[in-house]
């Protein structure tokens, strides 16, 4: 790949276009359709200059695995814990939780526990744009630990609630504690891998949501025997045991998280130095220092492709917290037993899980994610439409199944959409706690959809609304304005946007850039 020092000016008396032509002839114009910029200045130097194509391909397999051994997976563990904390209220309920906590003689009604769900979401939403700022600027090492010891002792507490004023207050806590974890790790985890390689590791890291479910339909069922010890019941056990093993992995992430690539200790010197140097090369310079300025705010709400993310997101976030917090109950509504219907629960998380990890994989290697986006979503529609239409208990369940085939991918693969298109350090993460900001506040619809059994003829029918026209819908819109953008960029019609700048001034320009290719 050639490597220019200084971004060509636009002054030479040639035309735009022709200067354009020149730039991505040959091996330069693959690299840009790849979305991979032969522009890029102040590189590290490369410490493996010296070696052949081979040996370099060698070096960077391994320092690949090094990277994915350090994060991924205690990562994915973190999320896991996340996911059951914010989801394991929907198994607590048929277990007893609204007949506990309601008045002498009342259960809770369905209205009060739908409140219960909501102000979650709330508090979430609210805080998820802020979170990243705060990771920046704290670090990893130090804010992920700090959110996750803070949420798993108001989880621990929530066990001890004994009236809905109290459930209602731990929810609450819970949300703001956790607002940072799942956009604050995609925006890490983006600061870390190529574009071409992110799509997988954010699939790997969200599957654990998926496998949460599989795991705590059988937590459940097995804690729920628990009734009656130390005076509390089933439903509290859940929360108070979950609620320590999130403390307990909490502190340990003290030493199990690492910083940005810049920082990171467990990398030698040189690695960083690798790390830094691919990431430049794939048009990124988010693993770097940057002081935080609001005209990266600014830039974020300017962004057409930020609102498009938000109502993508929302299209599939409102139908994921739909089919987390209700599958349980829909199975129970089926005429299956309290405990089989937890352990039912398992299978459409653990295909959801699978599927969502090889769509992430395709996505990065066709670097077609509008694409991988529309067809899932069709399969999800599918699967909710069989909801509305069967009375049958067992195509009801077949149709869960279908229903979370065509919700989980379309999470990971969109957060991964949107951050591959968005440069810029502070940009990308305010971006993000946008877009997954905006798409969990759509949470507090999925509270309240579900309220009259065992057709659920609202809850199926908002979220295929949801589905058809944000998902889907905003996938096809935002795929076809990148494609248009794309092809103006290629033919030099966005070459003025840095006319007379030097590479250094047009690199600050981000994703605004006119050889950021857009990742479709």
């Amino acid at each position: 790949m050639s490597e220019l020092k200084e971004y060509p000016r636009r002054d030479s008396g040639r035309s735009s276009n022709s200067a354009t032509n020149d730039k991505i002839k040959g091996l330069e114009r693959d690299q840009l359709e790849a979305g991979i910029s032969p522009l890029v200045a102040d590189l590290p130097p490369d410490p493996d200059a010296h070696l052949s194509a081979g040996e370099r391909a060698t070096i960077d397999r391994r320092l690949l695995w090094k990277l994915d051994l350090a994060l991924i997976p205690w990562l994915c563990v973190l999320y896991l814990l996340s996911f059951l904390d914010r989801t394991n209220i929907g198994n607590a309920k048929i277990v007893g939780l609204q007949q506990s906590l309601g008045s002498t003689g009342h259960p809770l009604s369905a209205g009060a526990y739908n409140a219960a769900l909501s102000i979650f979401f709330v508090s979430y939403s609210l805080f998820e744009p802020l979170t990243n700022v705060l990771l920046k600027r704290l670090t990893p090492k130090l804010f992920i630990p700090i959110i996750m010891v803070l949420w798993g002792l108001i989880m621990t507490l929530m066990g001890f609630s004994y009236n809905w004023s109290g459930l209602m207050a731990a929810r609450w806590f819970l949300g703001l504690a956790e607002a940072g974890l799942f956009p604050g790790v995609n925006y890490y985890l983006s600061c870390w891998y190529r574009r071409s390689e992110f799509g997988i590791r954010a699939a790997i890291f969200f599957s654990a949501a998926a496998v949460s479910g599989s795991f705590g339909g059988l937590l459940a069922a097995a804690i729920e025997k628990m009734v009656g010890l130390g005076g509390r019941p089933g439903w509290a056990w859940i929360f108070i045991l979950e609620g320590i093993l999130t403390v307990l992995f909490g502190l340990a992430s003290f030493w199990a998280v690492q910083n940005f690539p810049d920082k990171a200790t467990f990398l030698s010197e040189v690695d960083r130095a690798r790390v830094i140097r691919r990431l430049k090369m794939d048009q990124q310079s988010s693993a770097e220092h940057e002081e935080f300025k609001m005209q990266y705010v600014t830039s974020a709400l300017k962004d057409y492709k930020m609102w498009l993310g938000m109502m993508i997101y929302m299209g599939c976030d409102m139908p994921l917290y739909a089919f987390s917090l209700f599958l349980p109950t829909i199975i129970s509504q089926m005429g299956y037993t309290a405990t089989k219907a937890q352990l039912l629960t398992v299978p459409p998380y653990a295909c959801a899980a699978v599927l969502t990890i090889t769509v992430g994989y395709i996505a990065d290697r066709t670097r077609q994610r509008g694409l991988c986006n529309i067809f899932v979503s069709l399969i999800g529609i599918a699967g909710f439409a069989i909801l509305l239409g069967s009375e049958k208990p067992h195509i009801k369940y077949a149709g869960t199944f279908l229903g979370a085939l065509g919700i989980y991918p379309c999470i990971s693969n969109t957060i991964s959409w949107v951050s591959n298109n968005i440069e810029g350090v502070y940009k990308r993460g305010v971006v993000l706690g946008f877009v997954i900001g905006w798409g969990n506040l759509n949470g507090i619809v999925s509270s309240n959809i579900y309220r009259t059994g065992p057709k659920f003829t609202a809850g199926h029918s908002t979220v295929m609304i949801y589905m058809i026209v944000c998902l889907l819908g905003g996938s096809i819109a935002m795929r076809t304005l990148l494609v248009r953008e794309n092809k103006k960029r290629l033919t030099g019609q966005r070459d003025h946007w840095t006319r007379g700048m030097s590479h250094r001034e047009a690199e600050k320009l981000g994703d605004k850039r006119p050889d950021f290719i857009y990742t479709l």
